[in-house]
């Protein structure tokens, strides 16, 4: 059993460097396999977020071709940086041109960031040095986007990751990887930023000045939430999100924005509420309904989020990789282990497609094939598993 468990490891990690190196180009890595599906859905293109992500496993490899795949997609999207500082959504390799998303695209900036210095750690590559005039237009046009008490981004919303969502204002998810940024570049109000997460996110404490409690919201969780172990996907003036943003939750786990009592009781939750059975892992505890407040008419654009599809409780690979990189940070290795495994199974259906989401409910693959980001996460998990990297940045 364990030599059957330890192949399929093997082979996906084989399987994952294979299709890395065949979805490679001059200008970068693109989002998936090149066909006319994903042709027509822009999926040929250099993605800020899916580049800057996937720069985090290839390099992992050791291999020269993904190394310079690598630094060669996080310099196509500073090539492309807007004037203001704004990273793009993706470039079009084809035409050259930048796209910068209808309402902005806010994480795109954060994760070439991230993948910056994690790619000038891990190679004798400095990116840092390299793209430091972009590296401070970015960081300037983050911070002005901070709220100058609280020390949070704000963002309209579907800007981010989950671009058909309706978070806004103060997200989850944007907010840990912001915290995790000025970790890495050593930027300002880093505690307070920490502090503001924990309490704006999770708001069930008194002991803030009565400016910052915002009590509307807390009027209105205390009555609504059901989730009350997870952060909270996002805080406007009077509503929120209490569908459970899978991935920002983890995110604030491996980020160490939670504390080791908090990160065990989230993943207990989410365990409870079987995220990541069978599958690992869906990335909402709850869909949106089309009769909640919070339904958007665009969620049902190409019908792609309706319930238990897609961004609204679908089941995302790569995310899976950061389930299995909480659980590490926990101190849950067996888990982990354990939901590494399935993860491979994940990528392994209909022949190794590397499926781009799958169906909350019925485990359907559904998306693109060959899905870049899922070979480059479990790389990156398969690594922070075996103690190969301490921390994931």
């Amino acid at each position: 059993m364990m030599t059957s468990i330890k192949h399929l490891l093997e082979e996906c990690q084989h399987r994952s460097i294979e299709l890395l190196k065949q979805n490679l180009t001059e200008h970068g890595l693109m989002a998936a396999s090149l066909n006319e599906k994903s042709n027509s859905r822009s999926y040929h293109c250099i993605f800020g977020r899916d580049a800057a992500l996937s720069a985090l496993g290839m390099v992992l490899t050791g291999d020269p071709d993904l190394i310079q795949g690598a630094c060669n997609g996080l310099e196509t999207l500073a090539v492309h940086q807007a004037e203001n500082g704004q990273i793009p959504k993706f470039v079009d390799p084809y035409s050259q041109q930048g796209d910068f998303w209808y309402l902005g695209c806010i994480d795109a900036t954060l994760w070439w960031l991230i993948a910056l210095d994690f790619v000038s750690k891990q190679t004798n590559v400095d990116l840092r040095a390299k793209f430091s005039q972009q590296i401070e237009k970015a960081l300037t046009w983050l911070h002005c986007q901070e709220h100058p008490r609280l020390y949070l981004l704000q963002q309209n919303e579907a800007s981010d990751w989950a671009d058909i969502m309706p978070r806004s204002g103060f997200v989850l998810y944007t907010n840990a990887l912001w915290y995790h940024v000025k970790k890495m570049y050593h930027l300002k109000h880093l505690k307070e930023t920490h502090h503001h997460f924990n309490h704006l996110f999770h708001p069930f404490s008194y002991d803030l000045p009565e400016y910052k409690r915002l009590r509307l919201l807390i009027h209105y969780v205390k009555k609504e939430i059901s989730h009350h172990e997870l952060y909270l996907s996002f805080v406007n003036f009077s509503f929120f999100g209490k569908e459970g943003d899978v991935f920002g939750n983890l995110l604030a786990i491996v980020f160490g924005l939670a504390s080791p009592a908090m990160a065990m009781r989230i993943l207990k939750h989410l365990k409870e509420v079987q995220v990541d059975h069978p599958i690992p892992v869906r990335v909402t505890v709850e869909p949106i309904k089309q009769k909640d407040p919070l339904w958007r008419s665009y969620m049902g654009r190409h019908r792609q989020n309706l319930e238990y599809q897609y961004h609204n409780s679908g089941a995302w690979p790569f995310v899976g990789g950061f389930w299995v990189m909480a659980l590490a940070k926990a101190g849950l290795k067996k888990e982990a282990g354990e939901a590494l495994e399935r993860l491979a199974i994940l990528n392994k259906e209909q022949e190794w497609k590397f499926s781009e989401w799958f169906k909350g409910d019925t485990y359907e693959p559904k998306g693109m094939v060959g899905q870049s980001w899922n070979a480059a996460m479990f790389l990156l998990a398969m690594a922070y598993l075996k103690n190969d990297i301490l921390e994931i940045m």
